[in-house]
């Protein structure tokens, strides 16, 4: 049987047998009385989702008005916020759940649709992230569109850099749906979406260690581990900086392979590699210099006349039992406390190695008119353990393997663009190029 009639066959029964599911709220029959009817009556049989269809079927303004109109509308100063670190909270439970489904956007990957997969429960959806100091707003995709009307993004990393970006291309289709104009391969390693009505560009650009890297065979066979020079960038998205508007960096789970790191000619040593003479690197070093030689690429752009990069923290993958290729797996259903993360660990390291080449960054860009900030995710994801795909992925080449690294959509990782929306506020009055 043809794959893709195969593909449709499984979701047509998935629907079938799951039409009072909370995330398929919004299947509609083809005739348009039936549709009618059929909504109504879900409207009355789930009554505590009402938020979320008010959010996709009104495009989101219309619930919680005065939060949304004093906080997160460009141009107010919202003091509160303005100096607020974001990073420091806690997930305190909400009612109202996610501002999309996984019917309602209509680019949510395959991948990336537990629910479709087979995740039940759903508890996991009715967390928001709470910081200490202040209220962070909920996602407004209207307001988001106002700042970056005319504007061109990119997420730049692996595919953790892509679960970012698929987020918030289904929180902005609640006010306007994206296009594809452009993949590069099957896997969309590279793929560049437009929102027309707002002319706004985004795009994935894909370089999983931003420095420049080959990976090493053994008679002719890929090994999965890479030979790494720290002082030669990935050119295939520095050439294209200079019609960027806003930059997110974001590589880090590469770096955890037997890779063999180099500067300036010379063999400094290696990652997770079983050689007995040879030099042993912690990741952290090497995550370091990788970032140091972005940024730094980003600060010597002569023909990037404004660019905003943020640099979105390590996010951490939460195997427990095991690893990715052990049988490790990740069955919880509820968000950590602060008080049960015990520090973070390494996990922290490496984002604290992060921070300290932003911090550089900054600096030297003051000088050049360059604008660099921080979306700091790395606590808040150490403590939701319940937001990964798990056994509910499209794992038909790795049958049994959880996925315990990327995150289910809708899930935590929409939380990363409430972060991202308050960043762009805060630099909206930033001089970018027209």
């Amino acid at each position: 049987m043809n794959p893709n009639l195969k593909l449709s066959k499984r979701i047509h029964e998935h629907n079938l047998t799951n039409k009072v599911e909370y995330l398929n709220l919004v299947r509609r029959p083809s005739l348009l009385i039936y549709s009618l009817c059929f909504t109504i009556w879900l409207s009355f049989c789930f009554l505590f989702a009402s938020n979320t269809l008010k959010s996709t079927f009104e495009h989101g303004d219309s619930d919680y008005p005065e939060q949304r109109n004093s906080l997160n509308q460009p141009g107010n100063g919202r003091p509160e916020t303005e100096k607020c670190d974001l990073s420091k909270g806690r997930w305190t439970q909400d009612a109202r759940g996610p501002l999309y489904t996984n019917f309602s956007c209509k680019t949510l990957p395959y991948q990336r649709n537990c629910f479709l997969h087979g995740r039940m429960d759903r508890d996991f959806l009715q967390w928001r992230w709470k910081p200490d100091e202040c209220e962070l707003p909920v996602f407004n995709p209207r307001s988001f569109l106002n700042i970056v009307k005319g504007k061109t993004m990119a997420f730049i990393g692996d595919s953790l850099a892509r679960n970012h970006m698929n987020s918030l291309l289904c929180l902005l289709s609640e006010e306007e749906t994206p296009r594809e104009v452009y993949r590069e391969d099957e896997e969309g390693k590279t793929i560049i979406w437009h929102l027309p009505r707002n002319n706004f560009t985004i795009m994935v650009l894909w370089s999983p260690f931003l420095v420049s890297a080959s990976e090493m065979a053994v008679n002719g066979t890929e090994t999965g581990g890479f030979h790494l020079h720290l002082d030669r960038i990935d050119e295939s998205w520095v050439q294209k900086l200079p019609a960027l508007d806003y930059a997110i960096l974001s590589a880090t789970n590469w770096f955890f392979r037997p890779n063999y790191v180099y500067e300036g000619g010379h063999f400094l040593g290696c990652i997770y590699c079983s050689d007995p003479n040879v030099t042993h690197l912690g990741p952290d070093i090497v995550i370091q210099g990788a970032f140091r030689l972005a940024l730094k690429s980003i600060n010597d752009c002569n023909s990037c006349s404004r660019i905003v990069t943020l640099l979105r923290t390590f996010s951490p993958s939460q195997f427990e039992n095991g690893t990715w290729n052990t049988g490790g797996t990740c069955k919880r259903t509820r968000p950590f406390a602060p008080e049960e993360i015990n520090n973070g660990g390494l996990d922290l390291v490496y984002r604290n190695a992060q921070l300290a080449e932003i911090d550089n960054a900054r600096k030297l860009g003051e000088e050049k008119g360059r604008a660099f900030d921080v979306i700091d995710v790395t606590e808040a994801m150490l403590m939701r353990p319940d937001g990964h795909p798990g056994l509910h992925w499209d794992n038909r080449w790795n049958k049994g393997l959880s996925d315990c690294l990327h995150w289910c959509l809708p899930g935590p990782v929409d939380t990363w663009n409430e972060f991202l929306l308050e960043l762009l506020q805060r630099h909206s009055s930033f001089p970018l190029s027209s």
